[in-house]
């Protein structure tokens, strides 16, 4: 390979920060530079490659043909090299598994299952993050995460975990009594829901039920809305997935099942490598999932 025959790689970075966010200011914060440096290595580049490749679009850059085609190269390219570094930073050292769930996963999906796995494998550590904050896995030094949705997270791979089925549930002696044969026999009781959560108000809404007319509370999270559940202080929609185990127990009921939906929990990784640490808790983990899924 010719070097010389290469852009520099100071200009590369800034092509590719550029294109990821087709923002200049925001590629030269992420480099830490001025926006017009970043500017002069996009013009310088264009001009060594004698193609546009990056196009104002209203506010915002757009990526012709040839931009796009560089951006996809360079991501690549800079992936590889990045995690070749950490495959060798991380050679032989038996570091602690780094886990990013939401509370709502971590409480009622992860918990329950957990004392398995340290039974299966004593010698993993696992550091587990519970946020609802999004977390960049390469700066944040995630191994894997689990999030919430349709799978699709541009540069990450994904997998499901568990389907996205949602149920209706209450405690027994809120609706004690109460013949529930479909979502309208519930109208008049209080709902509670995650202030967060709107597809869970659209697949309700989705059935004729405005949640507008009902007696609606919102919270901010999962845990205080299961809290005022199992307290008999509401209805909620809730993953089946994460509220299983409360139905197994008697403490909630299931009163009415949506049909099946895109969304589901997903195993979020980055590409290349894992530990080998992470890849048992993965491997773990997919089992859990399939498990839940077929019962």
């Amino acid at each position: 390979m010719d070097w010389r025959s290469l852009p520099s790689l100071a200009t590369l970075r800034a092509f590719e920060a550029a294109a990821r966010h087709q923002n200049l200011s925001q590629a030269a914060r992420e480099l830490n530079v001025t926006h017009a440096a970043i500017s002069q290595h996009v013009r310088k580049l264009e001009e060594e490659l004698g193609e546009p490749l990056l196009l104002r679009q209203g506010r915002g850059m757009a990526l012709t043909d040839a931009g796009r085609q560089l951006a996809d190269s360079l991501g690549t390219g800079f992936s590889t090299i990045a995690d070749g570094i950490d495959q060798i930073r991380q050679r032989g050292q038996d570091r602690p598994v780094q886990i990013s769930v939401t509370p709502a996963f971590a409480s009622h999906w992860l918990m329950p299952r957990i004392g398995s796995f340290w039974a299966e494998y004593p010698e993993v550590t696992i550091n587990i993050n519970p946020s609802m904050d999004l977390v960049d896995l390469r700066r944040d030094g995630v191994d894997l995460a689990v999030r919430y949705g349709d799978g699709n997270w541009p540069g990450m791979d994904t997998e499901l975990l568990t389907d996205g089925e949602f149920i209706v549930v209450a405690h027994p002696d809120l609706i004690r009594g109460r013949q529930v044969n479909s979502l309208s026999d519930l109208v008049d009781l209080p709902w509670v829901m995650e202030s967060h959560m709107m597809e869970r108000r659209r697949i309700v809404e989705e059935e004729g039920i405005d949640l507008d007319l009902v007696s609606l509370t919102t919270m901010q999270t999962s845990g205080l809305v299961m809290s005022a559940v199992t307290a008999g202080l509401g209805v909620s929609v809730q993953p089946k997935s994460l509220i299983e185990a409360q139905i197994k127990a008697g403490t909630v009921v299931s009163l009415h099942r949506f049909m099946q939906t895109e969304l589901g929990y997903y195993i979020v990784t980055r590409p290349g490598a894992l530990t080998q640490n992470a890849v048992t808790f993965r491997n773990w983990l997919r089992r859990k999932g399939a498990e839940a899924m077929a019962g």
